[in-house]
């Protein structure tokens, strides 16, 4: 974690001296003070650390939470649907057996004569 902060504080650096108007020199220092007083933070508050800790495993199991009441939500879906599919399957074999039957009934049936 301190190697990712010591890189983003030197791509400052780099990105403050190339500002225009000769902003170089000062912006330098003011980086360098700013990780001077980051690394004294660091060391000096270990709340940060633990209010980090907490926050994260909060946002952890609000996400855990939020993954669940979807994953919940589509297999739901998903029991409808397959509730659905045998409805329609079944107005379909009934379909089709009227069909069936209609087809015989209509099929005993004799032709009209043609004259």
């Amino acid at each position: 974690n301190n190697q990712v902060r010591e890189e983003q504080e030197k791509e400052l650096i780099v990105i403050e001296a190339n500002l225009p108007g000769g902003a170089r020199g000062r912006n330098e220092t003011t980086a360098t003070e700013r990780r001077a007083g980051s690394m004294e933070s660091n060391n000096q508050d270990p709340n940060n650390t633990a209010d980090l800790t907490d926050f994260v495993q909060n946002l952890l199991q609000q996400m855990q939470t939020r993954f669940q009441q979807m994953s919940d939500s589509i297999i739901g879906r998903i029991d409808e649907m397959g509730s659905r599919i045998d409805d329609l399957e079944k107005s379909i074999g009934d379909l089709i057996q009227q069909a069936g039957l209609e087809e015989v009934d209509m099929g005993s049936q004799k032709p009209p004569a043609k004259a």
